[in-house]
């Protein structure tokens, strides 16, 4: 969720400081700092409330200067947005620490250090790992080798990176639960969180392991494991390019990356369909074997990638014959799970580095699951790393908040995983491979058809411009669609909106449906149809506004109170996939006519690396 920059170089490194923060800013965050040993020998700080431009401010009529420092946006857990509470933390002029995570036995480390004489400042859990590694470099003197003692004693999840003005030489860092990735340069080294904030001064890259420590100075990098043992990590060369970053001819990032869907699904696809049949290869190369055995399927993720894996369930259970359960991974790590045998156990994440999933899949390693598969975007994540099977998504970076392209991907991954399980066993009926294959072919153009709705959805975003309230009906695989489009426009509007399956209507929902309640409805052309039309009645007859995205073929018509939205024909296993975009959109709308912050929304983060 936070952001760490660090930095240690022959020139001076506040720029690359200030903009790795500004690369991070997707992240979510409320304020920014940034520490440095500066040229007059001393540590020196800097800390404001708010975006980094305040601190970028700040700094340009204040500057300061060194070629050794760490940087942070903090995203509040311990203690309120103020100052005083923003990373870096300071320990008697001598260190300072940025961290990512949470140590949750830091009232014990607090009372403890108190009783030393520590004097604490803030309200954080962070304040504690500073005064901790000062209190043991009083024994030993050695920075690095204070930081191997000092997380013995921390508990819960932390990425730290730490300076000392003693030995202005290195910066060092930590990991455990909280991403760590070390950026590799001439004569200069570098550490982030992630490694788009440092893609402007390099493109070689060491990724922390669980439980590494890493010391690092301007011409090396050493890193040990948690048991002590010096280890040498893989150096990757990332060749993504640039244009990520850049929103280029689009207002806001949300909206360029809901407009590259089409290509990126395309991505996504690429080398993994044959004539007729998905290439289970792609899985990887014991994927057919793994899912010739797989019984059952157990999908755990998070936010958005839950709501793909619900879509997920319908198609497994529907095309494939296979039973499935989807659960929220913060749920399912902490109750008591039994495995039914020979269960595929998949974990749905944009990042890979999701705190709550990737303990889920820790956790399933002990429970007796047949394999692990990651449904993921970045290749060198946590995630992809720990699991047997990988299908990477191929959205490329995603800087919204907001999860646009990502889902898309996903989406299309689950149904690449749906057809090959059904393929390996035999289970799906005669035909239908072969022309969802077709289909899958046609989606990036229908895919485009949708995103040429874009001025129809933005008139439509004006119905909401006085609402506080929205309902999202769907049924059957448009349920979790309803959900992650009432989700998306809670998320950047602050529209507090709710998604229900259609039937459910009279159970309770529609007590609240009024003229002040918009309710937006998903209504391909299948057989749930005539049921969701007896749905619709029942709003317009409690005074309620439809907007309705319906397949052309469908036979709604517009009328007082009801605005239907015209949507390209698509296959019905496909059109999840297609009625998310419209949702997108219509959300980005409605978030810009509010004057909200469409891609870093209040109190959220991009990536959820704390519980």
């Amino acid at each position: 969720m936070c952001g760490i920059v660090g930095a240690v170089a022959e020139r001076n490194v506040t720029a690359i400081l200030l903009e790795g923060l500004k690369r991070l800013e997707y992240r979510g965050y409320d304020s920014a700092g940034v520490a440095l040993f500066s040229n007059a020998g001393v540590l020196e700080r800097r800390r404001r409330v708010g975006k980094v431009n305040e601190l970028e401010q700040s700094l340009a009529g204040e500057p300061l200067v060194g070629r050794l420092g760490i940087a942070h946006t903090r995203w509040a857990t311990h203690g309120a947005p103020l100052e005083h509470n923003a990373h870096p933390h300071f320990s008697s002029g001598e260190l300072a620490v940025v961290h990512n995570g949470i140590i949750e036995n830091h009232e014990p480390l607090r009372d403890r250090l108190k009783s030393l004489g520590y004097l604490f400042t803030s309200d954080t859990d962070t304040e504690v790992i500073v005064h901790l590694l000062h209190h043991k470099m009083q024994d030993t003197p050695d920075l690095t080798a204070a930081l191997k003692a000092t997380v013995k004693e921390l508990h819960g999840a932390y990425g730290l990176a730490v300076i000392s003005a003693k030995q202005p030489d290195r910066l060092v860092a930590a990991r455990s639960g909280s991403p760590l990735v070390v950026g590799l340069g001439l004569g200069e080294n570098f550490l982030a969180s992630d490694q788009l904030a440092l893609r402007q001064v390099t493109d070689r890259f060491m990724y922390l392991e669980e439980g590494d420590i890493a010391e690092i100075r301007r011409d090396s990098v050493q890193i040990w494991t948690a048991a002590g043992v010096s280890v040498e990590r893989e150096i990757v060369q990332y060749r993504e390019g640039a244009e990520a970053a850049d929103k280029g001819e689009f207002r806001h990032f949300m909206l360029k990356e809901i407009h590259e869907q089409p290509k990126v699904v395309q991505r996504t696809l690429e080398n993994r369909l044959g004539p007729e049949q998905v290439l289970v290869q792609a899985f990887g190369p014991q994927a057919a074997e793994l899912f010739a055995k797989v019984r059952n399927v157990q999908i755990v993720a998070c936010g958005t990638s839950y709501h793909a894996g619900m879509v997920a369930r319908y198609w497994l259970e529907g095309l494939a014959g296979i039973p499935c359960q989807v659960e929220v991974a913060s749920e399912f790590r902490y109750r008591k799970v039994v495995v039914q045998p020979d269960t595929l156990f998949v974990s749905i994440s944009q990042s890979g580095e999701t705190a709550d999933t990737l303990a889920a899949l820790r956790n399933a390693k002990e429970l007796g699951f047949l394999a692990s598969l990651a449904i993921c975007n970045v290749s060198i994540s946590s995630l992809v790393r720990e699991s047997d099977l990988t299908l990477l998504t191929q959205a490329g970076p995603e800087i919204g908040v907001a999860s646009t392209k990502a889902f898309t991907t996903q989406l299309v991954a689950l149904m690449l995983l749906t057809l090959s399980l059904g393929q390996v066993k035999g289970t799906l009926a005669a035909g239908v491979e072969a022309e969802l294959v077709e289909e899958l072919r046609r989606l990036p153009t229908r895919l485009g058809e949708a995103l040429a709705m874009d001025s129809t959805v933005e008139k439509v975003a004006e119905l909401f411009a006085e609402k506080n309230h929205t309902l999202f009906l769907g049924r059957g695989a448009q349920f979790p669609v309803a959900m992650e489009g009432a989700l998306k426009l809670k998320e950047i509007s602050y529209i507090h909106a709710e998604a229900y399956p259609a039937g459910e209507l009279k159970h309770g929902p529609l007590a609240l449906v009024d003229s002040d309640m918009p309710v937006v409805t998903v209504a391909p052309n299948n057989e749930l149809l005539e049921k969701l039309k007896s749905n619709l009645q029942e709003v317009r007859a409690r005074g309620g506004e439809l907007i309705v995205f319906a397949d052309e073929q469908a036979g709604l018509n517009n009328g007082e109170g009801t605005h239907v939205i015209s949507m390209p024909h698509i296959i019905d296993a496909l059109a999840p996939i297609l009625y998310t975009v419209p949702l997108q959109l219509l959300s980005y709308y409605v978030a810009v006519l509010k004057g909200t912050d469409v891609d870093q929304p209040r109190n959220l983060a991009k990536s959820v690396t704390v519980e």
